[in-house]
């Protein structure tokens, strides 16, 4: 053999045992499959990037799939399909349809376990993962982006108004509504997400039953009973405000912002993570409160539900792929990364750490107000009736439930024939749910 043809041999030979050391130590890759667009799907792909950089072992991929919706039936298409992500976000309403996927699921509690990852239930906000517990109290998916309906204000258009306390109540609430437009103000108040913050919220603020079985967690042979006169009251109450501006209806989820966000609206409910949003558009000074009680309802609120979305693990891939899940849950919930989160969008820490971080951080003492949505879900221990819900077909019901609403607004259907037709057409679903599961 030639001299030259060793050279090559051993050129040869030296790329080949580089490229399998390569292929060998080359990073897993971890798919994470989410619904968070614009501001914040640049905030998702920092946490992976930051993840990434701590270690070489593995590298989350995060890649946007569309809204809640979408990305969800994204993932179930996808399992069907064997190339399903080792993460999904998936939002709270999709929980019931979750834990139906039977065998696709792999509980985070389970992941943590099986990979030896420290892990510690106790260390999270009881409010947030209540809502994505077991019967057995066992944690089927990681909360993430967690929030809940608050009260936004614009404090230049009180002060103007005259308006020197903030509402607390319903009645508070139409009193100052008719000072805004006294002042000059084209709305009272709006509201998005309506099913969200004027059904499910307004229910277990005043722990009322929004269905039968302990709200869908003890079985799926639940019912709707949130058809109350209490809230029919209140709905058509807020309907007459029309007539006047004190309500305009402006949008199912998040439409109506920018008649908060350009002054027309002097109050809006809906959830704290519009906080980036409105801090960024609103050229006004705002701040943030507690939803109003409905004294005829309730003597005292008991705590607000969360929204938002948490990480679900799908089966399927080799078992070291979820020792790199387990690690990257561990570091998504560190007090740093979940301070920073919550601090940058108006999502709750999901630990106590982060809450408690970002008050020696000095970060609520800064911003007034960005506290109360961790103060609503905890304002007191969670009964049956406000612990969340879990209804199969929730996704379906909710656009059912706004249907029924926009009927009501339009003034073609009165509170009571609203809500008593949601109840009976959401039942129908839970029917059809139950036989399947």
């Amino acid at each position: 053999m030639s001299y030259k043809k060793n050279i090559v041999g051993t050129a040869v030979a030296t790329m080949l045992a580089t490229g399998l050391a390569s292929s060998a130590f080359a990073a897993a890759e971890i798919q994470w499959w989410h619904a968070m667009g614009g501001v914040n799907g640049e905030r998702v792909n920092k946490i992976a990037a930051d993840f990434n950089a701590t270690q070489s072992d593995y590298k989350v991929v995060p890649v946007y799939k569309g809204n809640y919706t979408e990305t969800m039936t994204a993932a179930v298409a996808a399992f069907r399909a064997k190339k399903q992500p080792h993460i999904v976000q998936v939002f709270e309403v999709g929980t019931a349809t979750m834990m139906a996927a039977k065998g696709a699921v792999y509980p985070i509690e389970d992941v943590m376990t099986d990979a030896g990852e420290a892990f510690d239930k106790a260390a999270y906000v009881p409010g947030v993962i209540s809502y994505y517990q077991a019967s057995d109290g066992k944690l089927l998916s990681m909360p993430f982006n967690s929030s809940t309906p608050v009260l936004w204000y614009n404090k230049d258009a009180f002060k103007k108004a005259g308006i020197d306390k903030v509402p607390a109540t319903w009645d508070e609430m139409d009193a100052a509504a008719d000072k805004l437009l006294a002042s000059g103000m084209k709305c009272g108040y709006s509201f998005g997400w309506q099913s969200w913050v004027m059904v499910e919220n307004y229910s277990t603020w005043h722990n009322q039953a929004i269905g039968t079985r302990e709200n869908g967690f003890a079985g799926t042979d639940t019912e709707f009973t949130f058809n109350t006169d209490g809230l029919k009251n209140r709905i058509a109450k807020i309907a007459a405000g029309q007539k006047s501006g004190r309500f305009v209806y402006g949008g199912r989820r998040g439409d109506s912002l920018p008649s908060f966000t350009n002054g027309d609206c002097g109050m809006w409910m809906n959830s704290s993570a519009y906080y980036g949003s409105i801090k960024k558009q609103a050229k006004f000074d705002y701040g943030q409160a507690m939803l109003p009680l409905d004294t005829d309802v309730a003597g005292k609120p008991q705590n607000s539900i969360i929204g938002g979305a948490t990480l679900w693990v799908l089966k399927g891939h080799d078992q070291g792929d979820y020792t790199g899940v387990a690690k990257f849950m561990t570091y998504l919930s560190t007090a740093p990364v979940q301070a920073w989160w919550h601090q940058e969008t108006g999502y709750v820490g999901i630990t106590m750490a982060a809450t408690k971080l970002s008050e020696e951080q000095g970060f609520y003492k800064a911003n007034p107000g960005t506290d109360t949505a961790a103060k609503q879900l905890s304002l007191n221990p969670p009964t049956p009736n406000s612990r969340g819900l879990r209804f199969g077909s929730f996704v379906q019901i909710r656009d059912i439930i706004n249907e029924e609403m926009e009927a009501i607004w339009a003034g073609s259907k009165t509170a009571s024939d609203g809500l008593d037709t949601a109840v009976e057409r959401g039942n129908k679903l839970l029917r059809k749910f139950e036989k399947v599961n």
